[in-house]
Formats: structure tokens, C-alpha cells, sequence
């Protein structure tokens, strides 16, 4: 009987250790598992950084080539820097007597005269090349040549020698339709370079005569439907509206976001910066968060709203209501139309047909004006010349719609429009107008108040420019 209880205990003993090995061996296979998987990871992440690093080589090198190509740009001679510290200076000189022509800075200057433009104007010419409704037209002189860069539905920025009537460049720039395009103050300014800023659900500078990207900014969610660049510093900052309810504040130096503007409840379709302040200093203004000088920001949106922000604070300041639909563009009055209140005016243009002009003092509505059968998609002040005279033709604003006219308006009534430019029959509506001096006839112009010294450039639903004067 003892053996077989000794028996007993040795078996039970032997079970134990059979079990605990059995444990231990299960215990190895998932260390082996465990080391298994690490190894796997290990090699994944090995693999992810030869190739991460592969595609940072790439673009090191071509980078670097890049660099060699600027580098051969800037090993100028001495008679060629001098050559091009000329061509600059003749550049700047020429630029600011373009913006001396559209916005006089004396209370004896006076817009140019108006029953002479309706009188006598009539369609020049137009620019062929766009597939699809263009959205934006802006205009500057760069080596002695005047440019128009425009922006359209067809995803397409085209830049056009207004001279010769060609288009000198075509870049398909976007995946989507370029609502803006504007050549960048910034650049021009600071850099004598020729940029221009274009934007879908970002902002990209390109590089006028190579199509290479400069620059880009990145924040907005959803494609952007306004930009502007600051009439102060330089042009270094800029806002943009997006149809992700918000507009942005940017600094074009630093390709940083300074704020993002969010009380709107739904897309914001258009965005405009105070004009350049009298007493403020254009190259030395700072704003922001880094100390502001008073300028504001207005804004128009999807919910029927114009909303004013101030730059300094970045708060809302006011709200005007009014528009029965979507406000589709909004612009501040020049400093100079101080007998209708200057800048503390705001035009706007509806998708509820109407053209409104409010004062931002009081927030009261001034004028409405009806007449429109369709969409206004952009509203205008009539242009500022220099012509030793008051004229009661500072009271004119514009208006461009989907019904194809573009209407003018005397402020002080809110009576049938003056004058009614009938568009293309086959333009199917105007989205865009930008009135542009006409250089060749400045010293015509200085002698002869009577000629035509502005023409008036505007974009179609089917892709044509037209050209009125």
C-alpha cells in the first residue's frame, strides 16, 4: 500500500512538472510570437525610412538645382545690376502713376468724367482663350508692359499683353476653378517680382515668367471665393474668404496664418480691406495682433450678411443686414468721395438682384438700387483721376450681373440707373469688371479732359474678356 501511494505522489509530481514545462513552452511561443511581430514592425519601419529618406534626397536635389538656377540668375555684372536697378526703378515709377490715376490723393481731384465715358464708349476688342466663366481680372505694369491676369471656372489662370491683345502665358495651375487670381502687391513691392497669387482651397504664388511655385498657404477647408491684399505695408498681408464659413488673415512674408475670423453661420463669398489711411505710412504699418491702425475687414456671406471686423482687435464690430439672399461682393469707398461719406461707405451686390450702399458709422442703409432682373455678382466705384475740378460724377457706382448688364447708379437718388451696358449676347452674364488706365494717353489726358482715359475690362460667363472704352 506505501508503494502505491509513493507511486501515486511521483505521478502526481511528474504531472506538475509536465505542466509547468508546458506552461513555460506556451510562455516561449508567444515571446516568439511577440518577437516575431517586433521584428516584422522593425523592418517596416526601416523600410519606411530608406524610403522617406529616397524622397527627401529627390527633393534635396532638386532643391539644390533650383538653387543653382537662382544662383546663375544673381551672378549679374556690375553694368547689368545697374541695368536692372533702372528697369526697377522706371517700373516703380511707372506703377505708382498708374495707382496716382485711379485714386488721387487730393480733395481738388475728381473722378473722370462719366457722360463722356457713356457717350462715347463703346466694345474694343475681346479676349478669347477662357473655356468657362471667368471669375477675377487684375491689372499691373511689370518691364514697361501692362497685364491682365484672370482667373476661371475652366481651372485656368491666363495672363494677356493688353497692348498686343495675346495671351502671353497659360497655366493650369488648380485641380479645381481659380476663383481669384490677383498679381501680388507683396512681391512687387518688396521683391520687384512678378507673382502672381491664385487660389482653390489654398493660396499659391507662381512665378510669372517660369510658372514656378513660390509660396503656399495652407488653412482653409473648403475652396476660397475672395482675396485682397492690405493697401498698407506694402501689400504684405492678406485676407481671404472661404466657403468654409471663415475668413483668414495672412502674412505674405511668413506664409503664417495671423487669425481666423469665424462668426459667420455660412461660405463667405467676398472679403475687401479698408482703404489706404491718409495719415498712415504705407511701407511701415503694422497690423493684427502686432498693432493694427485702424483698418477693417468687411465681408459678405451665404447667410445675408456684411459683417466688419477690426484688424487690430479681431473683433466683429457690426453687422448689416438688409440683402434678401447671398451677399455675392463688397467694397469699401475711396478716401477721396469724402461728399458721400469716403470709406466709411460700403457697396454691396446680392444674389436678391440689388445693389446697397451702407455707413459703417451709423450701420444705417443709405441707398438700394434696383433694377438688376438676375444675380449682381460685383459692385464698383467709379475710378478717381486728376482733373484740377470737382464733378458731380463722383457720385456714380457700377454694378455687374447675371443678367448680362453692367448698370450705373447715382448714389444720391436711388432712382433708374444712369446708364446700362448691355453685354454680349452670346456672354450669358458678367462675373467680374475692373476699370484700367490707359497708360499710352496719360499725357493726352493731363491736356485734354475730355478724352476717355479708362477702360473698362470685364469677365463673361462663357470665358470672354471684353473690353469697353
Amino acid at each position: 500500500g506505501e508503494k502505491i501511494e509513493q507511486l501515486k505522489e511521483n505521478d502526481n509530481k511528474q504531472t506538475k512538472q509536465i505542466q509547468q514545462l508546458n506552461e513555460e513552452i506556451t510562455q516561449l511561443k508567444l515571446e516568439n510570437e511577440k518577437m516575431k511581430i517586433e521584428k516584422e514592425l522593425n523592418e517596416k519601419k526601416i523600410s519606411t525610412i530608406h524610403n522617406g529618406n529616397l524622397i527627401l534626397r529627390q527633393q534635396l536635389d532638386t532643391l539644390l538645382t533650383e538653387f543653382e538656377k537662382w544662383k546663375k540668375k544673381m551672378e549679374l555684372k556690375p553694368d547689368e545690376i545697374i541695368k536692372l536697378q533702372d528697369n526697377n526703378n522706371e517700373d516703380r515709377k511707372e506703377y505708382d502713376d498708374d495707382n496716382k490715376l485711379l485714386q488721387s490723393k487730393s480733395s481738388k481731384h475728381s473722378i473722370f468724367n462719366f457722360d463722356m465715358f457713356h457717350s462715347s464708349s463703346n466694345i474694343l476688342k475681346t479676349l478669347t482663350g477662357h473655356t468657362s466663366t471667368v471669375w477675377s481680372i487684375d491689372y499691373s505694369i511689370f518691364d514697361n508692359c501692362e497685364f491682365i491676369c484672370s482667373g476661371s471656372r475652366d481651372n485656368t489662370i491666363r495672363i494677356w499683353d493688353i497692348n498686343s491683345n495675346k495671351q502671353i502665358q497659360l497655366s493650369k495651375v488648380h485641380s479645381s476653378a481659380a476663383q481669384c487670381a490677383k498679381f501680388s502687391l507683396y512681391h512687387r513691392n518688396n521683391l520687384f517680382l512678378h507673382i502672381i497669387c491664385s487660389c482653390d482651397k489654398t493660396i499659391r504664388f507662381w512665378d510669372i515668367k517660369d510658372t514656378q511655385q513660390l509660396q503656399i498657404l495652407e488653412g482653409h477647408t473648403d475652396s476660397i471665393c475672395s482675396i485682397e491684399f492690405s493697401p498698407f505695408s506694402g501689400g504684405r498681408y492678406l485676407c481671404s474668404g472661404s466657403n468654409d464659413k471663415t475668413i483668414r488673415l495672412w502674412d505674405v512674408e511668413t506664409s503664417s496664418s495671423l487669425y481666423v475670423f469665424n462668426e459667420h453661420k455660412y461660405a463667405v463669398r467676398c472679403v475687401n480691406i479698408s482703404p489706404l489711411q491718409s495719415c498712415a505710412d504705407n511701407t511701415s504699418n503694422s497690423i493684427g495682433i502686432i498693432g493694427g491702425n485702424g483698418y477693417t475687414i468687411c465681408s459678405g456671406s451665404r447667410d445675408k450678411n456684411i459683417c466688419i471686423w477690426d484688424i487690430e482687435t479681431t473683433k466683429q464690430l457690426n453687422v448689416f443686414e438688409g440683402h434678401e439672399r447671398e451677399v455675392k461682393s463688397v467694397k469699401y469707398g475711396s478716401n477721396e468721395l469724402r461728399n458721400i461719406g469716403g470709406s466709411n461707405t460700403i457697396l454691396s451686390g446680392s444674389c436678391d438682384k440689388s445693389v446697397r450702399l451702407w455707413d459703417i458709422q451709423s450701420g444705417q442703409q443709405i441707398q438700394t438700387f434696383k433694377g438688376h432682373t438676375n444675380t449682381v455678382t460685383c459692385v464698383e466705384y467709379f475710378p478717381l483721376v486728376s482733373n484740377n475740378e470737382i464733378s458731380a460724377s463722383s457720385n456714380v457706382v457700377c454694378s455687374a450681373s447675371e443678367d448680362n448688364t453692367i448698370r450705373f447708379w447715382d448714389i444720391r437718388s436711388n432712382k433708374k440707373e444712369l446708364y446700362v451696358i448691355k453685354g454680349d449676347e452670346n456672354d450669358n452674364g458678367i462675373f467680374c469688371l475692373k476699370f484700367i488706365p490707359l497708360k499710352k494717353q496719360k499725357k493726352e489726358i493731363r491736356n485734354n479732359n475730355n478724352n476717355c482715359n479708362v477702360n473698362l475690362y470685364y469677365g463673361s460667363n462663357k470665358g470672354h474678356i471684353r473690353v469697353w472704352g
